[in-house]
Order: C-alpha cells, then sequence, then structure tokens
C-alpha cells in the first residue's frame, strides 16, 4: 500500500504496524463520515506539464526523506506518506482528498491566515525535524499541485478555526479514559515491535517510532490524543483494529520515549531563502 523506503509485511490477525508523521494530523470519535471529497481517480493526471508536477508532487509524498528535491530539507527518515498513508489517498488517515479546499485558513499556531503552502512546508520542520523549504519552491509547488489535484470536486468552504479539511476526523476524547503505559510497553512488544524494532528506531518494515530519527516533540503526533487519534484510524494497515484504550496506553508509551526537542530558529531557512521566485525571467 505505501511506497515510502518502509515495505511493510502484511502480518495476521491484529498485528499492528505504528507509523507515524504529523501534520494535517487525522483523528477519530467514532464518527462515521460520507463519501470523502476530492476523490481522484489513478491514472487520471492532467495532461502536459502540470500533470508531470503533480507526479513529481506524488512522488516527492512518497520518498520523501532519499527524493534528490526534498531530501535536503528532511531531518529524519520519515516520509508524508508516513502519516498521510497511501500517499494521502486514504480517507481518514491524514487524507489530502478535499484538503486544498480548505485554503487559506486560520492557524492558531502560526496566529495567522495561512495557504496550504505554508500547511505543507511546517510539516518538514515538525513532523520530519528538518527546514523549511522556501515558497515557491519545486518542492513546495509540487507537494500543492498533488494535493490540489486530489481536492478537485470540492466544495470551495475555507476553514475559520484550523487549518484541517474537510476529510480529517473528528479527535478523540480521552476524558473517559487514563492512559496506562505500562499496558502500551506490553501492547508495543507484542504487536509492534515485529516492524519497528524492540528499540522503536525502526527497521526495513516500519519507520522509527521515537529517537532522533523520529518525529520532533513539536509534531503534532507528539501529543498523546493526536496519536492515539490517528492509530486507531490507521493501524493495522487496512484493517485498523485497536480499541480506544488500546490506542491510547500505546500512544502513551511511544510518547514517553525521548526524540529531538523542537526550537524553531533551527527549523527555519535563511531569510533570503524563505521565499523564490520561480517564474521565467
Amino acid at each position: 500500500m505505501m511506497s515510502n523506503g518502509c515495505n511493510y509485511r502484511r502480518r495476521m490477525a491484529r498485528g499492528v504496524i505504528l507509523l507515524f508523521c504529523v501534520s494535517g494530523l487525522v483523528v477519530f470519535s467514532g464518527v462515521s463520515h460520507s463519501e470523502p471529497q476530492g476523490t481522484t481517480a489513478e491514472g487520471t493526471y492532467p495532461a502536459g506539464q502540470l500533470g508531470e508536477v503533480v507526479r513529481l508532487g506524488e512522488e516527492i509524498v512518497r520518498r520523501t526523506s532519499e527524493h534528490p528535491l526534498s531530501k535536503q530539507y528532511v531531518g529524519n527518515s520519515l516520509n508524508c506518506t508516513s502519516c498521510h498513508l497511501d500517499s494521502g489517498r486514504h480517507a481518514s488517515a491524514g487524507s489530502f482528498l478535499g484538503t486544498a479546499a480548505a485554503y487559506p485558513a486560520w492557524s492558531p499556531r502560526e496566529q495567522r491566515v495561512i495557504t496550504l503552502e505554508d500547511r505543507a512546508l511546517n510539516c518538514f520542520m515538525r513532523s520530519q525535524n528538518g527546514i523549511r523549504p522556501p515558497n515557491g519552491s519545486r518542492v513546495s509547488v509540487a507537494i500543492t499541485t498533488y494535493i490540489t489535484w486530489l481536492s478537485q470536486g470540492s466544495k470551495l468552504q475555507m476553514n475559520a478555526e484550523k487549518p484541517l479539511g474537510p476529510n480529517h476526523t473528528p479527535q478523540l476524547n480521552l476524558e473517559e479514559f487514563e492512559p496506562n503505559k505500562q499496558r502500551g510497553a506490553t501492547l508495543y512488544a507484542d504487536l509492534c515491535a515485529y516492524c519497528h524494532g524492540e528499540d522503536g528506531f525502526g527497521s526495513e518494515d516500519g519507520p522509527p517510532v521515537w529517537g532522533e530519527n523520529s518525529y520532533n516533540d513539536g509534531a503534532g503526533l507528539s501529543r498523546v490524543n493526536k496519536l492515539a487519534s490517528w492509530l486507531i484510524v490507521a493501524m493495522p494497515l487496512d484493517d485498523a483494529t485497536l480499541t480506544t484504550q488500546e490506542a491510547i496506553d500505546l500512544a502513551a508509551f511511544v510518547n514517553d520515549h525521548q526524540r529531538p526537542k523542537f526550537v524553531l530558529s533551527e527549523h527555519l531557512p535563511e531569510d533570503a531563502q524563505l521565499g523564490e521566485y520561480n517564474g521565467k525571467q
């Protein structure tokens, strides 16, 4: 299902494969969704140069940490599709479907109205613990063009509260549940270590879930409720079977481990590289 440099072997029964990234986080509260907005059939790329840029964006989303254009901006082993499953085509786990229709949007974190380009580039700083690519760069244009292509047919409705697309999942309410890291440790050993390693540093089958090569503590998934909400709609792949309590316990255990500290100034490019003119001169 995923082509992000991690070849996942399917496990029988309830094998759980934890996979993380932040940005455009998905969450769950037992609310069912209607048909996702912005569904685009595979293979129907636009013609000409526009289609080429859509394909480039999709490739960068799948291979962010190793693609020649994007790897210089990535500071860990994660790719966009590590949490935007199936390269953002998944209906609920970090879905890109319809996302472009929600922007520009108000962002409480930045305390300003941001564009889709801002939202995508900020993920490089937090989820991928790297440097924010320049506005207008090939990386930025390609990724947002791909997301916009996946948003065709969506109703334009800018979000005045949060930068969330129409297919995000409501956030899990933790008030009725108490996280238990000890139970989470047992669950991780039984269900997750197979792919992500007993040490949590990843393997050929799964990316690191803590440590220097995972998301930093400024990423949304570094919060237990965000991670648990993502897990319950995403894992195991194609057959999410975690209970709410299991997802919360696993999230508490995973996020109890050390990961890079987020310092904004360390993730911004030089002022001269914040944006660039990308037209013909």
